[in-house]
């Protein structure tokens, strides 16, 4: 009989792509569905970025590269990173990958195992408690909460540290939230974290370039005395609609930086070449597109919110970031999943219930509205038609 470690046992898994088979099923059947649960941008990948990587391919540029990523992108990455923080920032501490998740799985795999905690938002991207249980860590849930505007409280930060913790990760803007932590909260946590120098922080930034209403975006990336324990996690898929592209990035302190690039040897040998060149054209080239993408989201955005509090029984805090409205239906009395599998299998309306993205995510839904407006109201518009109509079961 077959056995494998018991780790294993521990994995979860991220329930927007479920949603998203059964969504397709439901649509291969013949049923019209509105697919507001992946978060992904309905926008194509910039032309000039497409064309990169087809002159590199013409050019010759299919063979492996350097296991950190060619030196041209790590260039483009940094000078990238010093002109949006501040503070220089050195190629020979970006590391290109396939992906942002695998930042997560390298920052957590090397700070986790049994005996030690995790602090990880809740709700939040749902990767970070499953591969903190995967190493056999105890995760420890950090609140994210609607009355504080669905960003981390520094205080709660503070009170959760303990002798044992290892890791803190921090996302903002936020998966699945929308919400922003504001300036003045992280700089609060970057004083808390001076004082414990042996807690690492792994700062996911993958929305940075998405906020709302004049919303400043600090990046931990800032603080120069944090950057010897600090990774940041960012890359290519929101801000230039490339996740089908898998191409990430990430900035490591000197400490770790060679344990991340034995990583990558052991486990991908290198992002595709042709990917790389098409990253150096984002970052280097036009960002008229992506700067389009946002207003177009903000625009959703303000369609969404109000659309959502016209619902009976369902109220919707504005999100001042990225593109995901979590919408509060407590008030309907439906629980959220039992919901959201309702709405898909009824209506054709797919989304994601809260509690795919930690248990206090119970009472609210997520929609994400990176998808044309018009499909995001009349999904919103059937969402009530279900709730006028059915009671909680």
């Amino acid at each position: 009989m077959l056995t494998t470690i018991s780790g294993f046992d521990r994995i979860g898994e991220e329930n927007a792509f479920a949603v998203l088979a059964k969504a397709n099923a439901l649509a291969a059947g013949g049923m019209d569905v509105i697919n507001l649960g992946i978060g992904q941008p309905d926008f194509p990948t910039p032309p000039h970025i497409v064309e990169a990587a087809v002159k590199a391919l013409r050019d010759g540029h299919h063979g492996y590269t350097p296991a950190p990523g060619i030196p041209a992108l790590r260039e483009a990455v940094a000078a990238d990173m010093t002109m949006r923080t501040g503070v220089d920032t050195s190629p020979d501490n970006i590391l290109i990958v396939p992906g942002g998740k695998v930042t997560m799985y390298m920052a957590i795999g090397m700070f986790g195992e049994p005996g030690v905690e995790i602090l990880y938002p809740d709700p939040g991207f749902p990767i970070y408690r499953s591969m903190i249980e995967f190493t056999g860590a105890t995760p420890v849930p950090l609140p994210i909460r609607e009355e504080n505007g669905f960003a981390f409280s520094p205080a709660d930060v503070a009170e959760r540290i303990t002798e044992k913790t290892r890791l803190v990760i921090i996302n903002s803007p936020a998966n699945p939230t929308g919400g922003v932590s504001t300036p003045d909260d992280v700089r609060a946590l970057a004083r808390i974290l001076e004082v414990h120098p042996n807690v690492a922080v792994m700062s996911d930034e993958i929305y940075s370039r998405m906020t709302y209403d004049g919303q400043e975006h600090l990046s931990l990336g800032s603080f120069p005395e944090l950057r010897d324990r600090l990774i940041l996690l960012d890359g290519f898929s929101k801000t230039y609609a490339m996740t089908g592209w898998r191409l990430g990035w990430s900035l490591w302190p000197d400490a770790l930086f060679d344990k991340a690039r034995k990583l990558a040897v052991n486990a991908w040998s290198c992002v595709n070449a042709p990917a790389q060149y098409a990253g150096i054209a984002a970052l280097t080239g036009p960002q008229d597109a992506a700067d389009d993408m946002v207003s177009a989201f903000d625009d959703r955005r303000k369609a969404v919110t109000a659309a959502l509090g016209a619902l009976p029984g369902v109220t919707c805090a504005v999100p001042k970031g990225a593109f995901y409205a979590f919408p509060n239906i407590s008030a309907t009395g439906w629980k959220a999943k039992p919901l959201a599998d309702a709405l898909l299998a009824e209506t054709g309306v797919a989304l994601i219930g809260g509690p795919d993205f930690g248990t206090l995510g119970e009472g609210y839904v997520r929609l994400s509205y990176a998808a044309a407006k018009d499909r995001i109201l009349e999904g919103v518009g059937r969402m009530g038609d279900f709730l006028a109509s059915n009671p909680p079961r």
